[in-house]
């Protein structure tokens, strides 16, 4: 039976305070958005787990001379538009600081028109770093919307990327070429620039669930 349980004291109105915000997205389209952010990470090396084969697999020849044995990280930083399904994202070896303030600017001119940027984000203590809230006063209509603590079932984006690692990274065959392999995460990432609706019924964004009547309660 999966439980789904936050200790935030404060769990219930920062619930009603994302549906509220999620209803304002939807009562006023391209006016107010709303994304969903999160940070998400894979490595050149696939996570190992069972497969079938005829026979059992020789080690290629590049796995021991070409002195791959760093298992490379790659960050990503990502938003998902509650309304339209667009993704927006930054990657880089690392996130920080720095990577979450030019995340801001690129989703302040992403949406140009709009008069209201919600952005829902967890309580990683970056996203609350001295140096971000200061950066945020540059771009006043960005409104900042908490999650409750250890509550991912309540942003959607981490649905998107479980898509990620189940179409491209589990058990891939690239781990020789890490640069295709960034390249592949792109490409997958790319196909929902434009906003995705097939994206929005995966994530929970369409339906019956709290989120997606949040949404579309007008």
């Amino acid at each position: 039976c999966l439980r789904q349980w936050s200790p935030d004291p404060e769990y219930q109105s920062k619930l009603e305070h994302l549906c509220a915000c999620l209803r304002e997205a939807g009562l006023f389209p391209g006016e107010i958005e709303l994304i969903f952010m999160d940070e998400a990470g894979f490595y050149r090396w696939p996570v190992p787990a069972r497969t079938w084969g005829e026979a059992a697999p020789v080690p290629p020849a590049w796995a021991c001379h070409d002195g791959n044995d760093n298992n490379s990280q790659w960050r990503l930083i990502g938003g998902l538009n509650a309304y339209t399904g667009q993704v927006n994202y930054l990657s880089n070896y690392i996130v920080g600081r720095r990577q979450v303030i030019a995340w801001y600017q690129l989703l302040n001119q992403a949406y140009p028109n709009a008069k209201k940027i919600y952005i829902v984000q967890d309580n990683w203590s970056i996203h609350s770093h001295p140096d971000v809230t200061e950066a945020l006063k540059l771009y006043p209509r960005i409104e900042i919307v908490w999650l409750p603590t250890y509550s991912p079932w309540l942003n959607p984006i981490e649905k998107l990327w479980r898509w990620l690692k189940v179409d491209i990274l589990k058990m891939h065959r690239l781990s020789q070429d890490w640069k295709e392999l960034k390249h592949q995460v792109d490409l997958f990432l790319a196909q929902f620039a434009k906003g995705n609706r097939q994206l929005l019924q995966y994530v929970g964004l369409l339906g019956e669930g709290k989120l997606a009547q949040a949404l579309l309660c007008h």
